[in-house]
């Protein structure tokens, strides 16, 4: 058999993060003939996560500019990765997740007539806007799709409900719980926990486009009162680089001693702090995937989850974006030891850190039988 000349291509960090252990399994089969192409939807934290993994990418299309919209992306993506795929022609072309770059990728290998294989597959809320763009690229590239790895059964029933080919459906966990194998250090050290001493540690990250302006006004006015009222707990918040949330945190916790604002962290920086941390207050997809492989528990600061198998668990809380609910969210987590402990022990519905594996080996499957 020839080898299987794949192409693997992301943009963001929660991508890369994602991407790369399956980049590393890939790069080890004499089967396949691995391309990894990066749009660089983001540029700084992308590069951060190629440099703790080590990753070298063959394409770098470079695309970010100072404030391009998703409609800019589109067509970028599009336009370099097609002309990519004309000149190279691989056999299959791996896309992770929701992201702009995902969508245009995969339309780009579609108009191309090459086969896609999508990783982190069939995750839904069924409302469009929410979150935004993400259900819907993740709806898109769905449609585009030839083969789909899907996180959990509960992704490969949303797939068999929009009549996707029961063949074409894996379920193979989620490989950002691989990523933990390369990140997690039982001697890591960090300043911030001098900066900690007894205290218990809140992680937040929050970012989302639906949730800028009043939303993530009263997440943080509820966070500024919770730890007003609760002097034994700090909140360590990494601000993503959008001027917009960095002016509002700033604002919001400007002379708050028990809240530490910073920099976005590198990954092995980001997980390790999770691990230390007491709960995590988050409106990300990825870590409502981590923190449970880290038994940590995490309200999740949406309306909607395209995690439900997290909620299920009893690993998540959905507490929404209101003052009050947030606030009462964070009190009851804090004060009830039994509700703490129900999350904390749950187990993790997102697999056992061998998808990149098990990808890799239905890829190599399938170009064998000539299934795909």
């Amino acid at each position: 058999m020839d080898k299987i000349k794949a192409f693997i291509i992301f943009g963001t960090r929660p991508e890369a993060i994602k991407m790369a252990p399956l980049v590393l399994e890939m790069k080890k089969r004499e089967e396949i003939a691995l391309t990894v192409c990066i749009s660089a939807q983001h540029r700084e934290m992308l590069d951060q996560v190629l440099d703790i993994f080590e990753i070298e990418a063959d394409y770098d299309f470079n695309i970010m500019t100072k404030g391009q919209t998703l409609a800019d992306i589109t067509v970028k993506v599009l336009d370099k990765f097609n002309q990519t795929i004309k000149d190279d022609r691989p056999d299959i072309v791996l896309v992770h997740g929701d992201t702009t770059t995902t969508f245009a990728a995969a339309l780009a290998a579609f108009y191309n007539e090459v086969k896609i294989g999508h990783v982190e597959a069939g995750l839904r809320t069924y409302n469009k806007y929410s979150p935004y763009p993400e259900e819907m690229n993740r709806q898109m590239v769905g449609n585009l799709a030839d083969l789909h790895f899907a996180p959990t059964n509960e992704s490969k029933n949303n797939l068999l409900q929009e009549n996707k080919d029961p063949k074409s459906i894996y379920v193979v966990g989620n490989s950002a719980i691989d990523a933990l194998k390369y990140t997690v250090d039982t001697d890591y050290y960090h300043e911030i926990f001098e900066w900690l001493g007894n205290d218990k540690l809140i992680l937040l990250t929050a970012h989302r486009r639906e949730n800028l302006g009043q939303p993530m006004l009263n997440i943080f006015k509820a966070i500024k009162l919770f730890l007003k009222e609760n002097k034994d707990y700090k909140v360590v918040y990494p601000v993503h680089l959008n001027p917009k949330i960095k002016e509002l945190a700033n604002s919001v916790f400007d002379e708050n001693d028990n809240i530490k604002l910073i920099a976005p962290l590198e990954v092995v920086d980001f997980h390790n702090i999770m691990k230390k941390a007491h709960f995590i207050l988050s409106d990300s997809g990825g870590i409502q995937e981590e923190a449970p492989s880290l038994g940590k528990p995490v309200l999740v600061l949406r309306d909607t989850t395209e995690r439900p198998e997290g909620i299920a668990a009893n690993t998540l809380k959905l507490v929404g974006t209101s003052f009050e609910g947030v606030y009462q969210a964070l009190n009851e987590l804090a004060h009830n030891k039994e509700l703490y402990q129900k999350m904390a022990q749950a187990s993790n519905p997102y697999g056992d850190g061998t998808t990149s594996k098990q990808i890799t080996d239905i890829i190599i499957n399938t170009f064998k039988n000539k299934d795909c």
